[in-house]
């Protein structure tokens, strides 16, 4: 069973990101507050549930949570700051939308760079640990999905409908054919170095 939060009484935000080990698409990140009384037996680390469970808690938190927000950098601001800041500005662009004023901020992972005057506290596998960065993990990782989905749409030939950006054989044979995108992070080892010959 997952924490409700790390201070009882505290208006606590989780965070999460999405698509940091992609070489595709933008990262997605976002911010949670939920009600001091939310339990979830199915909510875990997205990483942890089928996609049809993914979306399902998708509709239950936006739906309860007290407050949310998702944070997108896109791939040319990724090969701009690096993906390590990227993320951390995608949490910043979450935290910043969010309508009520967290005192305090989980975040998971172990690097952050602080928001404004809000204290936060680090969690490693935080998204397996507490309610409110597992209820940001799956946020962050649906939206990024449906947003992989319609960029798809756009660009067929590397099915990012089905491997969201991540370096799967198939997204890269269809890099060695077709080349590389606007939406791809050309900061990125996108092909084994043997086999890179393009021009970016």
């Amino acid at each position: 069973m997952l924490l409700p939060y790390l201070q009882e009484g505290r208006t606590e935000a989780g965070c999460d990101e999405a698509g940091r080990g992609c070489l595709a698409g933008p990262v997605f990140a976002a911010a949670v507050i939920l009600p001091p009384d939310f339990r979830s037996e199915e909510l875990n680390d997205s990483k942890q549930l089928s996609e049809k469970q993914r979306d399902k808690l998708r509709i239950v938190i936006e739906n309860e949570a007290l407050s949310w927000a998702v944070g997108v950098v896109s791939a040319p601001e990724i090969d701009k700051l690096n993906i390590l800041r990227a993320s951390i500005t995608a949490m910043h662009r979450a935290i910043e939308q969010l309508t009520i004023r967290p005192e305090h901020l989980l975040i998971d992972g172990n690097k952050f760079v602080k928001y404004t005057d809000i204290q936060h506290t680090t969690v490693v596998k935080g998204d397996g640990k507490y309610l409110s960065i597992a209820a940001a993990s799956v946020l962050a990782k649906t939206h990024r999905d449906e947003y992989m989905q319609q960029l798809s749409l756009q660009y067929p030939e590397y099915k990012w409908n089905i491997n969201k950006g991540y370096p799967t054989q198939e997204h890269r044979d269809a890099i060695r054919k077709y080349g590389v995108t606007p939406e791809h992070r050309k900061s990125f080892v996108l092909l084994p170095p043997a086999q890179l010959s393009l021009e970016f």
